[in-house]
């Protein structure tokens, strides 16, 4: 398994990413001139553009927010809103199907859990070469372990 990347290690979708937070600052820089500039305004509908562009801005770095880390004592998945530890032998599957939107983690307690810091969005091969690294890791990790006879 001398293949296997040393951990630590993070996946996340980097290009969106990358868009993601320029349009996040684009849509502030633009919305934010507009309103400084419109001298029909008043101060509170001039403040109301702000908070709009701010609003906008933060879904759209809330939606940047997906990772995957992976670290000798198992694998923490970062998505949207929320985040999740788990133990290496937790995840029995690590899956990417075609046409699916993430990587998606089956786990011992018969739940599934989507890890969408793995994407096939914009960088269909980057998520594929991810997603095979990770399944790697969680068979070479889960492999010797002795809380993998759970049932």
């Amino acid at each position: 398994m001398s293949d296997l990347p040393s951990l630590p290690v993070t996946f996340r979708p980097g290009r969106t990413r990358v868009v993601l937070l320029t349009a996040s600052a684009a849509i502030f820089v633009v919305i934010t001139t507009v309103a400084l500039l419109l001298e029909k305004l008043s101060p509170g509908e001039t403040l109301s553009f702000v908070f709009v562009a701010a609003l906008l801005s933060g879904v759209l770095v809330l939606l940047s927010r997906p990772k995957v880390v992976a670290d000798e004592a198992g694998v923490t998945v970062v998505n949207i809103v929320g985040g999740r530890r788990l133990a290496w032998a937790e995840i029995l599957r690590v899956n990417l199907r075609p046409g699916d939107p993430w990587v998606f983690l089956d786990l011992s307690d018969g739940t599934s859990l989507p890890a969408l810091g793995i994407q096939p969005g914009i960088a269909k091969q980057r998520a594929i070469a991810d997603a095979r690294t990770l399944r790697a890791l969680t068979e070479a990790r889960s492999a010797g372990d002795p809380g993998q006879d759970q049932g």
